[in-house]
C-alpha cells in the first residue's frame, strides 16, 4: 500500500493556520515570555541524553496545535506505520524504504516480499564486525606482509557524505587507523589523497550499488592503476574490498567474491550508512562504536514510531519547520553544531533534505503549489558567528536555526567547554531578545560617545531580534547520541514529506546532467563539430577542447 495522497493546502488545518497566522505573524517573541512565564519548560522535550528548547520559535500554544491538527489531517501517523512496515512508500520506483531495519535488533522481524530481512541484516552485520576486527588486529595484512595503516572510501553521494559525517564526528573514538575519503571525479582530488599513502599498507573500499558510478569508478582504475605500479593483479584482492550489488562488475576489477559487501534497492543512498556502506565508519572507529551508533539510531526509531506527537522530537521540529517554510515563507534553515566534531552534520543534512524534499511534483502527480523543500546550510560555531551570523541577525532574511551543543566536552577542558556553551547560549539569546533603540544610546552613552555620534551610530547598532532558533542540548557526543542525532533528522526530513504530498525517497532530479555529461564526455573526446547544443553550451564546448 503507497502513501496517503493528501493535498495539505485542501485540509481544514492548514486554512486554520493561515488565518492563524494572520493574527500572530508580527508578535514579538518577547511579548509571549512575558506573558507566559512557563513557557520555557511548556516547549521543552526531554528524552533520553537530549533536552530539546523549542520555546524561541515564532509560535504560541495555538501554533502547534493547530500543526498537530495538519499532521493528523494528512494521515502521518499511518505514513509513520507504513514505512516501518515495510510498505512500497517509494512508489515510483517501487521499493520500500527500511533503512531503519538495519539498525534494529535481531529478534525484530520485517519482511520484503514476504521474506523476513533481519538474517540477512545481522549476517552481514556479522561480516562488517569479523572483517574489521582482523583489519584493526592487524590478523589481515597486505601484499607485503605489513599490517594496514589506512583506508581509503571510494564513493559519492550518499556513498561519501555519512559515511564521511560519521568518521569525521567520531575522531574521538577511532582507532590506529587513518581514514580517507575520494569522492570527486576531479583528478587533483584522488590524486592529493594518494600523495599521502603507502601502497603497502593502504586498503580500498569501494562504495558503488550498480559498480557502475562515473565518479566512483574513474577513481577507483586510477588509484588500481597507482597501485599497480608497486604491486600485482593478484594483489589487488589484498588491498581492494567492495560495497555492491553487481558482484560480476566488481570480481572483474580483481576483488575477490569474499570481500564483497551487499547493498539492498531498499535503502536509499543518502540513508545508507546504517548499511556495509558505514564500512570505512566501522574500520575507523571499531566496529563496537558503529554498533553503538546503530543502537542509538534505533533508540531515535522507537521513540518516533512510539511518542505522541506533541512530545515526539522529530514530530515537532518537522511541523515548526512547515510553520516556516510555508507561512513565514522561508527558504532556508541554518543547523550549526556547536562542536568541531560536527564539521561535516551541515553538508551531511544538505544531502539528505534537499535531494529528499526538493521536489516540485506532488504524490498524485500534480505540481504543487506550494513551497516543499528548504535550503540547509551551516558551520560549527563559533566558527560561524565569526562568518554568517551577520546576515541572521540584522539581515533581511528569515532564517530560522537549530542549535547543536553537548553538555560535556570529549577532551574535558573545562575553560574551553564553558567559553564555547557561553556563546552557544548567548547566541539564541541575542537572537530573540535583539537590541533597542533605548539600550543602544544607553550603551553608547556609558562610552562617553557625543550626542552626534549616538544618532549617527544608533541604527546601525539596533538589533530587531525575534529571530527563532531551536536549541538541542545533548550530554556528550557518544557513538549513540551522534546515531540518535542523524535519526532525528532523517525522520524530520520524512515527516516533511509526509506532510507535502512528495515522494521523499526517489531523487530523479540528480540524473538529467549525469546523462548530459556522458553526451558530452563523448563530445569532448572527437574532432567532430558540436552543433546539437544552446549555443551558450556549444561554445564552452568548443572552448574547452581548445584547451586539449
Amino acid at each position: 500500500m503507497a502513501l496517503p495522497k493528501i493535498n495539505p493546502t485542501h485540509t481544514k488545518a492548514w486554512v486554520k493556520l493561515q488565518e492563524h497566522f494572520k493574527g500572530i505573524k508580527d508578535v514579538h517573541m518577547m511579548q509571549w515570555f512575558s506573558e507566559d512565564k512557563n513557557r520555557a519548560s511548556d516547549m521543552t522535550i526531554r528524552w533520553e541524553d537530549f533536552y530539546v528548547d523549542y520555546s524561541k520559535n515564532r509560535m504560541d500554544a495555538k501554533t502547534m496545535e493547530l500543526l498537530l491538527e495538519l499532521a493528523d489531517e494528512t494521515q502521518l501517523r499511518t505514513a509513520i506505520d507504513k514505512q516501518f512496515q515495510g510498505d512500497i512508500i517509494n512508489e515510483t520506483e517501487g521499493r520500500e524504504v527500511l533503512h531503519t531495519a538495519l539498525r534494529s535488533p535481531k529478534s525484530a522481524k520485517v519482511t520484503v516480499e514476504g521474506q523476513d530481512i533481519m538474517p540477512e541484516i545481522h549476517e552481514v552485520k556479522l561480516k562488517i564486525k569479523d572483517f574489521t576486527t582482523d583489519i584493526v588486529d592487524g590478523k589481515r595484512k597486505g601484499y607485503t606482509n605489513k599490517a594496514f595503516t589506512d583506508v581509503v572510501n571510494i564513493g559519492i553521494g550518499g556513498s561519501d557524505l555519512g559515511p564521511a559525517m560519521v568518521v569525521d564526528a567520531l575522531q574521538y573514538y577511532k582507532n590506529h587507523l587513518t581514514t580517507h575519503f575520494v569522492s570527486n571525479v576531479d583528478g587533483d582530488h584522488v590524486n592529493e589523497v594518494l600523495k599521502k599513502l603507502n601502497p603497502e599498507t593502504t586498503l580500498f573500499v569501494i562504495v558503488s550499488k550498480t559498480f557502475t558510478t562515473q565518479e566512483t569508478l574513474s577513481n577507483a582504475n586510477t588509484i588500481k592503476d597507482w597501485f599497480l605500479k608497486s604491486a600485482s593483479e593478484n594483489d589487488v584482492a589484498k588491498h581492494f574490498v567492495a560495497v555492491s550489488t553487481n558482484i560480476e562488475n566488481v570480481k572483474n576489477f580483481g576483488i575477490d567474491e569474499n570481500n564483497i559487501f551487499p547493498m539492498w534497492n531498499w535503502v536509499g543512498g543518502r540513508f545508507s550508512l546504517w548499511s556495509a556502506v558505514g564500512l570505512s565508519i566501522s574500520l575507523g572507529a571499531g566496529y563496537d562504536n558503529f554498533d553503538k551508533l546503530l543502537a542509538g539510531a534505533h533508540d531515535m526509531d522507537e521513540h518516533f514510531k512510539s511518542a505522541d506527537f506533541n512530545t515526539n522530537l522529530p514530530v515537532v521540529l518537522a511541523l515548526i519547520g512547515i510553520w516556516y517554510t510555508n507561512f513565514f515563507k522561508s527558504e532556508s534553515e541554518a543547523v550549526i553544531g556547536y562542536s568541531q566534531y560536527l564539521n561535516q552534520f551541515a553538508t551531511y543534512l544538505q544531502q539528505a533534505n534537499m535531494e529528499s524534499n526538493g521536489k516540485s511534483v506532488d504524490r498524485n502527480g500534480d505540481k504543487v503549489t506550494y513551497q516543499t523543500g528548504n535550503i540547509v546550510w551551516g558551520e560549527p560555531g563559533t566558527n560561524s558567528q565569526h562568518a554568517f551570523f551577520q546576515l541572521i541577525h540584522q539581515g533581511t532574511k528569515l532564517i530560522p536555526a537549530d542549535f547543536i551543543g553537548f553538555g560535556k566536552s570529549l577532551h574535558g577542558n573545562k575553560d574551553h567547554q564553558d567559553k564555547l556553551m557561553s556563546n552557544f547560549i548567548a547566541q539564541t539569546e541575542a537572537l530573540l531578545n535583539g537590541k533597542s533603540k533605548n539600550e543602544v544610546v544607553s550603551e553608547l552613552k556609558s562610552q562617553n560617545t557625543s550626542e552626534d555620534t549616538i544618532q549617527q551610530l544608533m541604527p546601525f547598532k539596533v538589533f530587531e531580534g525575534n529571530k527563532p532558533t531551536n536549541t538541542l542540548l545533548i550530554d556528550q557526543l557518544t557513538p549513540e547520541s551522534l546515531g540518535k542525532l542523524i535519526a532525528l533528522y532523517e525522520h524530520k526530513i520524512f515527516v516533511q514529506g509526509v506532510i507535502w504530498n512528495v515522494y521523499s525517497y526517489d531523487q530523479f532530479g540528480v540524473e538529467l546532467g549525469k546523462q548530459l555529461a556522458t553526451n558530452i564526455l563523448k563530445e569532448i573526446s572527437t574532432t567532430e563539430t558540436i552543433v546539437n547544443h544552446d549555443s551558450s553550451t556549444r561554445n564552452l564546448l568548443e572552448h574547452y577542447k581548445n584547451f586539449s
